[in-house]
């Protein structure tokens, strides 16, 4: 999962939410949304400046209202073979549920570590919702991150889905 910490331009996202967790920035390829990043709290938010932003942010709107509804969104081909399969076998976690590393891991044949790894490189957060995989002894890490701002989001999003 992406995190920026560099200076937010309004070249560098077609728009910078501010969510209830927190900002999160949208970039895009054409019609297809690159990445969604959680971006510092102090980042200013960023109107869409796109149709497709514009869309985008209307989706993700509906979506915090009604988190058991999946994220539908226009998304580009990203990620190792490894990675797609670690990032769909996360799409299958129901809202309101957790999984631990370990448990995706047995499910995939790998382990652990790598489910981590392909959890924190996730370039579509809140559509493919690794925030639902945590580890077997808590939360665990977040966007490869294991305090601050990131683990906030990860909170409020498993407690917003009622799973934590």
């Amino acid at each position: 999962m992406a995190t920026r910490s560099t200076s937010i331009t309004p070249a560098s996202y077609a728009a910078v939410l501010a969510l209830p967790f927190g900002a999160f920035g949208l970039s895009f390829e054409g019609r297809l949304i690159r990445e969604m990043v959680f971006l510092p709290p102090e980042t200013p938010a960023l109107a869409p400046t796109t149709p497709w932003a514009i869309d985008a942010a209307e989706r993700i709107e509906q979506w915090l209202a009604a988190p058991e509804q999946a994220l539908e969104l226009p998304l580009s081909s990203r990620g190792t073979p490894f990675q797609r399969r670690v990032w769909d076998a996360i799409n299958r976690i129901p809202c309101g549920s957790v999984v631990t590393y370990g448990a995706l891991a047995a499910r995939l044949g790998s382990a652990p570590r790598a489910v981590g790894q392909a959890c924190g490189a996730n370039p579509f957060p809140l559509a493919t919702p690794c925030h639902r995989v945590v580890s077997a002894s808590g939360i665990g890490g977040f966007a490869n991150a294991t305090d601050g701002f990131l683990l906030t989001a990860k909170r409020w999003l498993l407690a917003h889905e009622g799973a934590w």
